[in-house]
């Protein structure tokens, strides 16, 4: 539990960071047109601050740690979004910095795609633990239930 605090608390840090990053460095280069260092912000807090809070809960209630996929998740998910922040911010620095679209690396994109499709695993793997934990609360439930009902 305390490694998904650490992690929300970091992606939060990082992502107001992001933001003033941004704010300063396009301000710097008296930069006024579209990059995709504005998005690096959100996903930093959406994705990793907001979201891990919600696993946070989620832990909390069903015990996802017991799971298997549960750490799979955890790095799964991390690597994803640490990916794709990180190319989204390459790619915007280089907007800011006057490099041409045409310029950039396919290879920048192509990474963040790659970032993109580890956070969708990860979900994936999410939704698998959180799945085996109701299964396995249901059960525990029922059995108590008709153990109950026998007595």
């Amino acid at each position: 539990m305390k490694k998904l605090f650490y992690a929300a608390f970091g992606y939060m840090v990082l992502g107001v960071l992001s933001g003033l990053f941004y704010r300063e460095f396009t301000k710097g280069k008296d930069f006024a047109g579209d990059t995709q260092l504005s998005v690096v912000h959100t996903h930093l807090l959406t994705l990793g601050f907001i979201v891990l809070l919600i696993v946070l809960i989620l832990e909390k209630l069903f015990t996802l740690s017991s799971s298997k996929m549960f750490g799979w998740f955890f790095w799964t998910y991390n690597a994803g979004l640490v990916l794709t922040s990180a190319m989204l911010t390459v790619h915007g620095m280089l907007t800011v910095n006057g490099v041409a679209e045409a310029d950039i690396s396919k290879a920048i994109p192509g990474i963040a795609g790659t970032g993109h499709i580890l956070i969708t695993a990860g979900m994936v793997l999410l939704f698998l633990a959180l799945r085996k934990r109701l299964i396995a609360d249901g059960a525990a439930k029922s059995g108590a239930a008709n153990a109950a009902v026998a007595a």
